[in-house]
């Protein structure tokens, strides 16, 4: 077997093994990166690409008021008693740092989340903005050569291929048939994004977590950091107690033994991916829900069963195992199906999900991972956990719903799929998709009731400023709030699916693998999703994935830099 050494092995391409990769490159460590698929970026390539960053320092630029006392506290009530204080803290003393430092050495440079606030900024602790940040759109023609090998967003997060930030692009979108200036920035960018496809096979405007995953890969290969694909760990290389390296198989029955002078850092996205897993950590797969994923399809928790052969410990702990997000299966022409994650349309005006019961259940406007854990909740001991968002033809051609644009595209070919449910009246629509007629109508005349006072005594849809944020700010008296009067009617089926799992590798607040006896596991840490994660199974705010993973990608790769400089190498 052939080998190979250096002084830091990533496993995985995504936000938390390449903020450790380049750190601890820009302080003197030799480094190798290995991905197992055939492209680098995982989970983080599909993503929405916003960090959740108390203390950065583009808020204090921006004069937001917060402070990390403040969130603290907002992560310590989140937690609840699964609060890991020397985590939390390490993260809070090293986010703000963490963005510094890579706008200042990479070719990574964020935005701030104007007026963008926590999802629960009404708990204490909860901020208004100042804490979500996201990556910059990136020109992908900058990577040459190399942007064949940068994976690419799931053809549902785009519009014809073409990527729409979350902020001004969609409300362009959505309003183009309204407003000559939204209609030209429509038109100009489907015509650049058709001469970039003519060009170079796919568009280069990226944004969102493709922006943030062609930036880091940028910073790696201007740093000639060395970077393998379809190289799969296969086992970790343990001596006198300290792991010193792993087994890659590079295909065609090559195998390479990594030797890691410093350490090998476990960062391969967790594993919401692989189907064993997901019955043994989710209670609703268990019980025989379905489920879908949107993470990386390598994702399959190599790094953790290989972590568990040398004694490492999984917190599986969280009553929500993963970060859930509601989601629904597309029907593609090729006979695959895709899956769209419903982010925003939950929280228009005129649009609610109701079970099998043809009840409401939560409010729509939550958070996507509260709002499927009210679900799993709601169809406990039901034969499916499944829900329908329902909304009139008004709302469907001014919003959209799921897939399905609003208008002027055409809806016909959602509807002959099966994917889009319509009925000429409500009862037809309940009894098409097999809810209860007389249940709908009663929620759907409740709903209007409400409705035209701006109000949902139900549930308090537009309360926070985060719910108000994804409504319509055009729509009054509540932005989340309308009636659903307008026939005919439609309904998308959702079922639960998550970004990445919670559950993960006991870590301490420098990343290090923790055994089950309470031990480091010298030369060993986790960051990203193969790390548990240090919010108890809760979702304080946009980005509460990537940032945490580029935090502790950041801290781990100091870390190792601190140890380079306190064991020097051995001269040949």
């Amino acid at each position: 077997m052939e080998i190979v050494s250096c002084d830091v092995l990533v496993v995985g391409s995504g936000a938390g093994g390449l903020a450790a990769a380049i750190t601890a490159q820009h302080f003197g460590c030799q480094v190798i990166v290995i991905e197992k698929e055939a492209v680098f970026g995982g989970t983080t390539a599909r993503s929405g690409g916003w960090l959740w960053v108390p203390g950065n320092p583009l808020a204090a630029r921006e004069g937001a008021v917060d402070s990390i006392p403040a969130a603290r506290t907002y992560i310590q009530h989140a937690a609840g008693n699964h609060f890991d204080g020397k985590r939390v803290d390490a993260f809070l003393a090293s986010a703000g740092n963490m963005v510094s430092f890579f706008e200042t050495h990479t070719e990574i440079k964020f935005a701030f989340g104007k007026n963008y606030p926590d999802y629960h900024p009404d708990h204490p602790g909860g901020a208004e903005e100042g804490r979500s940040i996201h990556a910059l759109p990136f020109d992908a023609r900058q990577l040459g050569r190399h942007l064949a090998s940068l994976a690419q967003p799931t053809a549902e997060s785009t519009f014809m291929g073409m990527g729409l930030n979350s902020g001004p692009d969609l409300k362009h979108f959505l309003n183009a048939t309204r407003s000559v200036r939204s209609a030209l920035f429509v038109a100009s960018r489907i015509a650049g994004h058709g001469r970039d496809v003519l060009l170079h096979g796919r568009g280069t405007r990226l944004v969102n977590g493709n922006a943030l995953a062609a930036r880091l890969l940028k910073t790696v290969l201007d740093r000639k950091i060395a970077i393998w694909s379809s190289a799969k760990a296969v086992s970790l290389d343990k001596a006198s107690d300290r792991v010193v390296g792993a087994v890659v198989d590079k295909g065609e029955g090559q195998r390479v033994l990594v030797k890691a002078r410093l350490g090998v850092v476990l960062a391969a996205g967790g594993f919401p991916a692989d189907n064993d897993l997901r019955k043994r950590h989710f209670r609703h797969v268990r019980e025989g829900a379905n489920h879908v994923t949107l993470a990386a399809d390598g994702s399959t928790g190599d790094a953790l069963r290989m972590a568990g052969a040398v004694g490492a410990g999984i917190n599986d702990a969280y009553a929500n195992a993963a970060a859930w997000v509601p989601v629904s299966l597309l029907p593609r022409s090729d006979g695959s199906v895709g899956r769209f994650f419903h982010l925003i349309d939950r929280a228009k005006p005129g649009v609610i999900a109701v079970t099998a019961d043809g009840r409401r259940f939560t409010n729509e406007s939550h958070n996507y991972h509260d709002f499927v854990g009210a679900m799993i909740d709601a169809c406990a001991g039901k034969a499916e956990v499944s829900a329908f968002l329902i909304c009139d033809h008004r709302t469907l051609r001014r919003y959209g719903l799921g897939a399905v644009r609003p208008s002027p595209l055409p809806i016909s070919g959602f509807i002959r799929s099966g994917y889009l449910k319509c009925g000429r009246t409500l009862r037809d629509l309940a009894t098409s998709i097999g809810l209860d007629p007389d249940a709908l109508s009663r929620t759907v005349e409740a709903v209007n009731r409400d409705a035209a006072q701006g109000l949902d005594r139900e549930f308090e849809r537009g309360a926070t400023a985060y719910q108000r944020l994804l409504g319509d700010s055009d729509f009054a008296p509540n932005p989340c709030v309308g009636e659903i009067s307008r026939a005919p009617y439609y309904a998308v089926k959702i079922i639960p699916g998550d970004i990445g799992t919670y559950h993960g590798l006991v870590t301490d607040e420098h990343a290090r693998v923790v055994g089950g006896d309470g031990q480091a596991v010298e030369g060993l840490f986790a960051v990203g999703n193969d790390a548990a994660s240090i919010f108890g199974g809760s979702y304080p705010g946009a980005g509460a994935t990537l940032g945490p993973a580029m935090t502790f990608g950041y801290i781990c790769g100091t870390y190792l830099a601190a140890k380079n400089r306190d064991q020097p190498r051995t001269p040949a």
